[in-house]
């Protein structure tokens, strides 16, 4: 399992691939980059709800206040 800002970093590579690529090539990246930054927001929801399933510090990145109460 990833941490959201994974999942993010990985969306600003595709996009930033894409756009040295040809038309197809760079629709194709970008859909990539559309569902990486899906996935950060599922995961980052899925910490927010349930903190204990946080990787080390994610519960923090993800914008959680530090003592775990919403």
């Amino acid at each position: 399992m990833k941490k959201a800002c994974e999942y993010r970093m990985h969306a600003a590579e595709c996009r930033a691939l894409a756009y040295g690529m040809s038309a197809n090539q760079l629709e194709q990246l970008l859909e990539m980059a559309a569902t990486w930054e899906q996935l950060a927001e599922v995961r980052s929801d899925l910490v927010r709800r349930h903190p204990d399933l946080a990787l080390d510090g994610e519960y923090q990145e993800e914008g959680a206040p530090p003592d775990g109460k919403s």
